[in-house]
């Protein structure tokens, strides 16, 4: 029987280690993917922390039903290596990107198609193994997408930082008013958020974050303006510049300073949707939210249909890559490390 080696959550709140194990070997309808790169994303670190960060002091616990070891990643594009007996066998030696918000396939969502709203989910790397790994047993050949002729990184990156951001961007495609629009974050979402916003906007892109590296990297990726929120009567500044705010925001941060600075400066019947999960609390006087008649909408990830439609943009070369690194996969517990404390920009991908 074959090996394969995961870097594994084997404690919370612990730097993952290596684990050997059998590889497993798929049933059904079961796909095992081997697995050539899976992104490192700023979720990873929540869940190998144990918990959410609720604002005052509050924690939400998000171990229960997680059996340890565990493996993290979820941006994963990999070879098929072995199908169950329910999948053509045309399918082994494919490259295939690998869709990880799944759902139970049973309940009402599922149905619909939103299976990143499934209460019993089973997404990779979240509730069931995933990419930081030499392989990865996927539980339906329907959630692989071809990504040929994109770069293996691209498509892999697509998948969770490339969903997240291009569905919370269609949320504001439908708006009325388009006068402009406003990227919160500049993180390996917002830095994707920023090259697709590009292809699915006509206006100008305007940009905020904390550091001035993120910011230089977004005006050379196509940012008309970037701000530094910290920056002294920046609302004042931000509100004249634009003539009353903006009209869509999208905050990757979803901390409650980079919540403040949505709500400043949204202009009225403006709209905010959040996407990042930095954690905290936020609060809004009622009466603000009704003067101002804006909407705010919190959004996780895409579903297999936007997914789809993504790859089908990026394949057709509508969408600029967005800063990658590229590491070896034994050294994921550095790059968590490095993410942690702030000094990655774009994506770091790790490889086998």
């Amino acid at each position: 029987m074959a090996l394969m080696r995961r870097q594994s959550l084997v404690k919370f709140d612990a730097p993952l280690c290596e684990t050997i194990v059998d590889t497993p070997k798929p049933k059904g309808s079961e796909v095992l993917v081997r697995i050539e790169r899976c992104g490192l994303c700023h979720s990873d670190l929540h869940i190998q922390d144990g918990y959410a960060d609720l604002g005052g002091g509050k924690r939400l616990d998000t171990t229960r039903g997680m059996t340890l070891p565990f493996t993290l990643g979820h941006e994963i594009a990999g070879v098929v290596d072995e199908v169950g007996p329910d999948v053509s066998k045309e399918l082994i030696g494919k490259k295939q990107a690998v869709f990880p918000w799944i759902g139970c396939g049973q309940c009402r969502d599922c149905a619909n198609g939103d299976e990143n709203l499934c209460v019993k989910q089973r997404f990779l790397g979240v509730s069931i193994d995933g990419g930081f790994a030499t392989h990865v047993l996927v539980p339906d050949a329907k959630y692989l997408l071809d990504y040929d002729p994109l770069p293996v990184n691209q498509a892999a990156t697509l998948m969770c930082s490339g969903v997240t951001a291009y569905g919370a961007l269609k949320r504001l495609v439908d708006r009325p008013r388009q006068r402009n629009l406003l990227l919160i974050g500049l993180g390996g979402v917002g830095m994707m958020g920023l090259s697709f916003a590009q292809a699915m906007f006509k206006q100008n892109i305007t940009v905020a974050d904390l550091s001035p590296a993120a910011r230089e990297t977004a005006l050379q990726n196509g940012a008309a303006v970037a701000y530094d929120p910290v920056e002294p009567e920046i609302i004042r500044r931000i509100l004249k510049e634009t003539e009353g705010g903006f009209d869509g925001v999208v905050d990757f941060a979803g901390n409650e300073k980079s919540m403040a600075f949505a709500v400043a400066t949204v202009a009225r019947g403006g709209k905010i949707v959040v996407s990042g999960l930095m954690g905290g609390n936020f609060s809004l006087p009622m009466v603000q939210w009704v003067y101002k008649r804006m909407t705010i909408e919190g959004f996780m990830v895409g579903t297999l249909a936007e997914a789809k439609e993504l790859m089908a943009l990026a394949r057709a070369g509508k969408i600029k890559p967005t800063p990658m690194k590229e590491e070896p996969m034994a050294d994921v517990q550095k790059w968590i490390d490095e993410l942690r404390s702030g000094k990655v920009v774009g994506r770091i991908v790790l490889k086998n």
